[in-house]
């Protein structure tokens, strides 16, 4: 009896060992170690750092990073240069999925013609306030003067506490009051687990949630919800004036924290890209798409009135179909702005900075 136990869990070890043996030789994404290495707000790399990032169970899109001198993925060091131009953002900046020469940095700074120095600080889950930070961190270590934001529509509602996309400063959801939520240190046991190619893999490729697998493994039994359209539509007039001025009260507060950070610095012009939908969507079918798409013109319109240059990339995406059936997401499995998306931004940041 004993003796069988001790060779099924010497074959399991077996497996497992050569499971990770085979991992480790292919792209699977690896360690990222970010924390606050370069400011006690703003979330980056460690100087120097490689690794790899790859999509979905069969690796597609597998890339090879570097992190810089201030920890942010790209592929020249950032020196102070007044003449340089930072392009801030989320993971559509740092663009992990495609290759070096097409990710955001690189195109704008030839859309420049390679006349100026562009500084990509994109960091993945981040928001509105955490680019004001990195707006801070450029004007005041690097002398930069002219910045680009390329922000999705929700970042504006992503910058409250608890959204899971703050790295740093963030508005309390209820009071609008302003907080700092930061990243906990890795622990030891984490930081251990982070170095096997297996444990990558099932995190990374696989998104397994270990604390979420009894309800994925029983997510069939689960009852079936309201669509949350229908539920909408059966709240009295009331609430829907009241959650109307609350999200409007909520967009006024995020924006005017953000704009009252930036004009504490040295900004000589501020181009604000926001991008929206890429596809024919119902609003009346989708309340929350609908309530982003308030949320996104009420920011535009708030950026504008604060003297920054917004670009509105529905109608780049809108011209661009006119003459064209490509798509401009990287894959009907990520949203993210393939090379020629990125190319149309790029194009329009450059041309609001000459």
């Amino acid at each position: 009896m004993h003796s069988r136990l001790l060779s099924v869990l010497f074959g399991m070890a077996g497996a497992l060992l050569a499971c990770e043996l085979v991992l480790q030789a292919l792209p699977v994404s690896s360690a990222t170690a970010r924390d606050y290495y370069m400011d006690p707000q703003v979330l980056s790399y460690p100087p120097g750092h490689r690794w790899h990032m790859a999509t979905g169970w069969d690796l597609r899109n597998a890339q090879t990073l570097r992190a810089n001198n201030f920890g942010f993925a790209s592929e020249i060091d950032f020196v102070p240069d007044p003449q340089a131009v930072a392009f801030i953002g989320d993971s559509y900046v740092e663009a992990s999925m495609l290759g070096a020469a097409d990710r955001p940095g690189a195109q704008l700074a030839r859309a420049l013609k390679d006349e100026r120095a562009v500084y990509a600080l994109g960091a993945p889950g981040s928001a509105l306030l955490d680019y004001a930070e990195r707006i801070r961190l450029a004007s005041t270590r690097l002398a930069v003067r002219d910045f680009v934001i390329l922000m999705e529509a929700g970042d504006v509602r992503q910058s409250l506490c608890g959204s899971g996309n703050v790295h740093g400063p963030c508005l309390a959801p209820r009071k609008l009051e302003p907080r700092v939520e930061t990243f906990a240190p890795a622990s030891t046991l984490k930081r251990l687990i982070s170095k096997s190619a297996l444990a990558q893999y099932l995190v990374g490729q696989l998104k397994l949630d270990v604390r979420r697998l009894p309800a994925q493994l029983f997510a069939a039994d689960a009852p079936t919800h309201e669509p949350a359209s229908k539920a909408a539509s059966a709240e009295p007039a009331v609430n829907a004036d009241t959650h109307r001025a609350e999200r409007e009260a909520m967009v006024r507060a995020v924006s005017t924290a953000f704009f009252d950070r930036v004009q504490t610095h040295q900004v000589r012009k501020l181009v604000i890209v926001v991008d929206g939908q890429r596809k024919a969507v119902s609003l009346d079918a989708d309340p929350q798409a609908a309530q982003i798409s308030l949320e996104r013109g009420q920011f535009m319109e708030i950026a504008r009135a604060r003297g920054a240059v917004v670009i509105d990339a529905e109608a780049l995406y809108r011209e661009h179909w006119k003459t064209s059936m490509l798509s401009l997401d990287v894959g009907p499995y990520d949203g993210h702005l393939n090379a020629l998306g990125v190319r149309l931004v790029a194009q329009a940041a450059a041309a609001a900075i000459r």
